[in-house]
């Protein structure tokens, strides 16, 4: 299951000095003690019950000029756009018998969805009793059919703090009993966007697919059927040489297609 982190006792800190000391900060976001050690200013941010309300009518009357790079969904919002190294958000949790729950469906909110992440991330329970989680691991990564052991269940309580490593931690989302409000810091790194984020079949605990795509992808497929010759040969390069194994299964679909 996630990595459990104590979050220590200090005192509740605005968002303002989150922000700051995540921009002095430098650790290597791969380092997963170094990650860790963010936890506890996690932990104080979440300590600061009027932070997230204030922000909210800040960004209603600027019109929303945080959530200009969310790519995240109404069910997210920002706190701190990427750096290229960190961002912090808020993610709102319904409970089954909310409104927006039953207008949007469970999908809508990753519920009964098993999967992992293609980075790490700090979490924290901030308001609400916190959501429900079937966590599992995974005991061979880097193989085609990675096998998942089943650690437990869990809630995200309030002022709970833990560190979901990529790759590793599998989690199936349940609602909450009643809304609930949680806490991120995500790390980034640029080989990131190359790293699939798959979705698992946990009763046989083997991947279903995918979920990740890159902007090159796209392009790839668009120069071999419309680049002539030198969109071929590109995408032939790609397909033999490039670093990510996606993008070379890519390449070579792309060429496929179009021959």
């Amino acid at each position: 299951m996630p990595r459990l982190i104590d979050p220590g006792d200090a005192p509740a800190i605005t968002l303002d000095q989150a922000i700051d000391t995540l921009a002095a900060s430098t650790i290597d976001v791969r380092d997963e003690d170094a990650l860790a050690s963010l936890g506890p200013l996690l932990a104080q941010l979440g300590r600061n019950d009027r932070f997230l309300g204030d922000l909210a009518i800040t960004e209603l009357k600027d019109r929303h000029q945080r959530q200009q790079r969310n790519s995240y969904g109404a069910q997210v919002m920002i706190l701190r756009p990427g750096d290229g190294r960190f961002i912090i958000r808020a993610n709102f949790w319904p409970a089954s018998n909310d409104a927006l729950f039953r207008a949007s469906g469970p999908r809508a909110f990753f519920y009964g969805f098993a999967h992992d992440h293609n980075f790490p991330f700090l979490t924290c329970g901030y308001s609400g009793p916190g959501y429900w989680s079937e966590d599992f691991e995974v005991e061979d990564a880097d193989g085609d059919q990675p096998l998942l052991r089943f650690a437990g269940r869990t809630r995200l309580d309030p002022g709970r703090l833990m560190l979901y490593r990529a790759h590793y931690d599998v989690h199936v989302q349940h609602p909450p009993d009643a809304l609930s409000v949680s806490l991120n810091i995500l790390a980034q790194h640029p080989a990131q966007k190359w790293r699939d984020q798959r979705h698992y079949d946990v009763s046989r605990g083997t991947v279903v697919r995918a979920m990740t795509t890159a902007p090159s992808e796209v392009l790839i497929a668009l120069a071999v059927h419309f680049g002539g010759g030198n969109g071929i040969d590109l995408a032939t390069s790609f397909a033999t040489q490039h670093p990510s194994p996606r993008m070379r299964a890519t390449a070579a679909a792309a060429l496929a297609g179009g021959s």
